[in-house]
């Protein structure tokens, strides 16, 4: 099972952890609500896990443009 980071608005790759086995809490997701697992922790079909985070230019753009906040996504 591989861990993969990306982001959310850009899908630009952030990182990935393969071939490493740990729990939630280890990766900080136990501190995520019911709502923000589902909105940013998904598996695909080979039973990967995708976890949806913000890239650092992407972090730039909206503290640059704190409007931008109100789109899932702002790069076109």
């Amino acid at each position: 099972m591989a861990i993969h980071y990306y982001c959310r608005h850009c899908s630009k790759s952030i990182g990935k952890l393969s071939d490493w086995e740990a729990d939630d809490q280890m990766l900080g997701f136990n501190q995520l609500t019911d709502e923000d697992r589902k909105e940013m922790i998904e598996c695909d079909s080979q039973g990967h896990i995708q976890v949806k985070v913000i890239c650092e230019d992407c972090e730039r753009t909206l503290q640059e443009n704190p409007d931008y906040h109100a789109f899932e996504s702002f790069i076109h």
